[in-house]
């Protein structure tokens, strides 16, 4: 599992931020230490996501010496902040779009901030989550029907073969 350098910086009348020196401009906070860590594997995390989206390099991370070498760095405490997920290789494609398709891609990535390949990878991985949900619920609908038919009665019955109610007799 990689390891990225998070500094967590705290002042009096402030949360505890956490900056990474290998990717400026990163920078999340907590309002406890524990939150801080946290927010900082997520921040990592997904700006990691957004690198491959966009076919971007990952760098290798800096050794502790590099980072504390740099007197910027020296105040704040320095923490490892563990990658959640490896990120995988980002490979290069040739596909066949119609022409049309692809300029609605284009329009609608530019519009919402994707790159013509994010917007691609993201629509796919919504597909499949969507594919597997409605999968997994399928499969829970039919468990939950054999359950119901190896009753021994019927779970409804009509009105006119439902048995009366005791009454009282006075």
């Amino acid at each position: 599992m990689r390891h990225y350098i998070g500094l967590i910086h705290k002042q009096a009348d402030s949360d505890f931020g956490v900056s990474f020196p290998d990717f400026p401009g990163v920078v999340t906070a907590g309002t406890s230490l524990d939150d801080a860590r946290a927010m900082a594997e997520e921040a990592l995390a997904f700006h990691l996501e957004g690198l491959v989206e966009d076919g971007e390099a990952i760098p290798e991370p800096s050794s502790l010496e590099d980072v504390v070498s740099n007197n910027d760095n020296f105040s704040p405490v320095a923490v490892l902040v563990a990658l959640k997920a490896e990120t995988t290789k980002v490979v290069r494609v040739n596909v066949t779009i119609p022409e049309d398709v692809l300029d609605q891609i284009d329009r609608y990535a530019e519009r919402h901030g994707y790159s013509r390949s994010g917007f691609l990878t993201a629509a796919a991985k919504k597909a499949i989550t969507r594919r597997a949900s409605l999968a997994a619920h399928q499969r829970i609908q039919t468990d939950a029907l054999l359950t119901c038919s190896r009753r021994p009665f019927p779970l409804w019955q009509p009105l006119s073969s439902r048995p009366e109610k005791p009454r009282l007799i006075s």
